[in-house]
């Protein structure tokens, strides 16, 4: 790995205020004693107080990762532990990834087990894909004899040694996996889980049981020799009805509790692991599988957790699909204005004809608050589909109920008490991938793409009786009619339509992907998810017939190997370079479908030791996944400082932000905060690139962790003048006193020792002042 020297990095406080000269990069080898690391930090990536954490491991002075030569932009594929050929069904296996194309691999999937540790399962348990699994005979499947475990782990670290700048991380939850786990017999343990791991049954955050799980991730990560560890936690959404229908009882009964419960996860990980790569000289990376619908964005508040993260890879699949009528793309790059299921909901009235089940729309969302270049976008290597079509143009924007709707599966349609229906998914010869849920196959159409091809083609495959099917017998697993390909190039979006069977499969293919690929690189974009890499397709001239292949990722690989670096700044406008001890934190949002319209209230948190004096003028940036409008009910004068677009999405939105002004209305002391209250109509992340302005003098603020600014110095302790009374609440002298046996709900201010705490949540019998970061009690100051 290349490494940068920098001259030491020199300082200077004054008031409150971050000074920081630039440095000049000198290309070359260091070690990690003569390298500034500071400088190879992402803007806007949390740092962990009193670490020196290895970036320069892993970035470039610029902020950007370093991932080979010909790697500008990131391709990362998940690679799934079932795919063994154990079953009966083709394998896929490590030295099946095309190494030389790809920049990262997920593995799928690790859990929380029921001692709130990752695990994959008893180590030497028979037949662990992960650790006791051999493929005798299977050219390049040799295991290394260096490690101790085989299994995909043996393998994936074996062709490591081949590929060096391809990193592993482990991935952990997954749709099946986020509230229980998956034992070696293939039954669902209701035990484990980030539910119960993250928040307790009286919606508080679980301390103990996040410390245990981030600590037992650092030592599998040094135990099996991965880069990093992804978090697919579905879904810490206070939206009911959310995520696995098996995980409802146990979720539902906390969604108050899950976005504090998340925002403590993924801070406590990130300090671990930064920890742990100061400790062993080798940077760790902290990654999420992010939600892309609008509706599981708006009940998780402005996605606070997002300044943790190396990139977040956004699900930017599954906007559509059987588990309600609506038929649609699986993975639409941009809106059309005719979304079925947004029209039925009267989304497009709500919020100035912006749709939001499309790829455009959850990258904007991001931008909030990351760069570009801190974002991936996913891609699907599957399809979705229906049978039974009705309406559309081909089948797109059509309906398909089930007939019998006393037998939807479990979380869909009448059986979460809703009015729309749910759909009547592909089957058969349409659904080779025949997942499961409570032992029964779910009827959604999944079909790896290869398998796609061949019906296109008007080819059955020689494969369907190793997925379990039987076209000499059962009349859903033969082939009939002709599946045509269709494309939406408004929608960027292909799709197969039967119409004699009235089967609708929704797909990716070269000329989607492509577009994809230049979306990336026009926007700057970090690069490309995807799920899965067995998914993608070749012809097999030996089998006569597609197969598993590299066509898609290799057209990425091309399209990417030539594109500029991704963007590395948040803002789009230039920063000031004084940098101002200010916070801010976004918090008090209603739950689920009560946060319409959604009015949080925004904090500034003095940290300095300068007043801010009334008339101040604030200004930050929201993203263009809500539409211009945003508003305040607290008495602060607003004013739209730019517009970053206006009217429908049809086609992309336009920019990236809304800037708005607004004017704090009286002083802020130092350890004091103010408050206003926001109102806003789609989800944003962030806000971000936040500015004040005072005296003449333009700062930044800490809050944005942007890059060339050292961290916040410490909370000032000075005595605030009882003359003056910090806005958003009193002075100590009249506020009531902390009592062991009283119950506080959160937000109550409280005196205590002469010192003044907020409770984040509620909380009894917790001593404010042994409360430190991760407790329930937030310190506001002396009085």
């Amino acid at each position: 790995m290349r490494r940068r020297r920098l001259p030491h990095l020199i300082a200077t406080s004054v008031a409150g205020l971050l000074i920081v000269p630039a440095v000049v990069a000198v290309a070359g080898q260091a070690s990690s004693a003569e390298v500034d690391h500071a400088q190879c930090r992402p803007d806007g990536l949390y740092r962990t107080p009193g670490v020196t954490v290895p970036y320069c491991d892993v970035y470039d002075t610029e902020g950007r990762e370093v991932m080979g030569a010909d790697h500008k932009r990131r391709i990362i594929g998940y690679f799934t532990s079932w795919r063994t050929g154990k079953n009966g069904a083709p394998a896929y296996l490590a030295n099946q990834i095309p190494w030389n194309k790809i920049t990262h691999i997920n593995y799928a999937f690790a859990h929380v087990d029921a001692a709130n540790k990752i695990s994959v399962g008893a180590p030497t348990a028979p037949d662990n894909p992960a650790t006791n699994m051999t493929w005798p005979g299977v050219a390049g499947a040799e295991m290394d004899p260096q490690y101790s475990y085989t299994g995909h782990f043996n393998l994936l670290n074996k062709f490591k040694k081949q590929h060096p700048d391809v990193k592993t991380l482990v991935s952990v939850g997954g749709w099946a996996e986020t509230g229980g786990y998956i034992d070696a017999g293939g039954t669902r343990v209701d035990a484990g889980g980030f539910y119960r791991m993250t928040t307790t049954g009286s919606n508080t955050v679980n301390t103990a049981g996040i410390n245990t799980f981030a600590d037992s991730v650092v030592s599998f990560l040094r135990t099996y020799g991965f880069d990093g560890v992804d978090i697919d936690y579905e879904y810490p959404t206070s939206n009911n009805k959310a995520g696995h229908p098996q995980d409802f009882a146990q979720a539902d009964a906390k969604r108050a509790g899950l976005n504090a419960s998340y925002q403590v996860l993924m801070r406590t990980l990130r300090e671990k692991l930064d920890a742990a790569a100061a400790a062993d000289g080798r940077y760790y990376m902290l990654t999420i599988a992010a939600p892309a619908s609008g509706w599981l964005l708006r009940g998780m508040e402005s996605y606070q957790t997002l300044q943790y993260l190396d990139y977040a890879n956004i699900m930017s699949y599954d906007l559509h699909g059987a588990w309600n009528h609506f038929v649609g793309p699986n993975a639409a790059l941009y809106d059309d204005g005719q979304d079925a299921e947004l029209a039925a909901g009267g989304v497009y009235g709500a919020y100035q004809n912006i749709g939001y089940l499309n790829t455009d729309w959850a990258y904007h969302y991001y931008r909030g608050a990351m760069q570009s270049g801190r974002i991936n976008i996913g891609v699907p290597y599957y399809t979705r589909g229906w049978r039974g079509v009705t309406g559309g143009t081909n089948g797109l924007w059509g309906r398909a109920a089930l007939p019998d709707q006393t037998k939807c599966p479990a979380g869909t349609g009448g059986t979460i008490g809703s009015t729309v229906p749910c759909g009547n998914g592909a089957i058969g010869i349409d659904n080779i991938w025949h997942d499961l849920e409570n032992g029964n196959e779910v009827s959604a159409g999944a079909n790896p793409m290869w398998h796609a091809k061949n019906l296109q083609d008007g080819r059955s495959g020689s494969y369907l009786e190793a997925y379990g099917l039987t076209p000499g017998t059962d009349p859903t697993d033969q082939l009939t009619g002709t599946y045509t390909r269709h494309y939406s190039p408004s929608l960027v979006a292909p799709w197969l339509w039967n119409s004699q069977k009235q089967v609708y499969l929704s797909t990716e293919d070269e000329q989607s992907i492509a577009a994809k690929a230049d979306y990336v690189v026009a926007k700057g974009i970090g690069g490309i998810m995807i799920w899965e890499l067995a998914g993608d397709y070749a012809w097999n001239p030996q089998r006569g017939e597609y197969f598993m292949g590299n066509t898609m990722t290799n057209l990425i690989y091309d399209r990417f190997r030539a594109a500029s670096p991704y963007g590395q700044r948040k803002a789009g406008i230039t920063m000031p370079t004084q940098t101002l001890n200010v916070g801010v934190t976004m918090g008090g949002f209603a739950l689920g479908d009560n946060n319409y319209p959604i009015n949080p209230e925004l904090r500034l948190t003095n940290n300095s030791g300068t007043t801010i004096p009334a008339g101040a003028q604030l200004e930050f940036d929201y993203p263009t996944s809500a539409p211009g409008t945003l508003g305040q009910q607290s008495g602060w004068a607003l004013s739209v400082v730019s517009t970053g677009h206006t009217g429908s999405n049809v086609g992309g939105l336009k920019g990236d932000f809304h800037r708005v002004r607004l004017t704090v209305p009286t002083a802020i002391a130092p350890g004091s905060f103010a408050e206003v209250t926001l109102n806003y109509s789609l989800p944003i992340a962030g806000p971000s690139n936040f500015t004040l302005s005072f005296g003449g003098q333009s700062y930044a603020l800490a809050a944005d962790h942007a890059r060339g600014a050292v961290g916040p110095s410490p909370t000032p302790t000075a005595t605030v003048s009882p003359s003056v009374t910090p806005t958003g609440g009193d002075n100590c002298g009249g506020l009531a006193t902390w009592n062991a046996t009283t119950s506080y709900s959160g937000g109550s201010i409280v005196a205590h020792e002469g010192r003044r705490y907020r409770a984040k949540w509620w909380t009894q019998g917790e001593n404010p002042a042994n409360s430190g970061q991760w407790g329930p009690w937030e310190f506001q100051g002396a009085c």
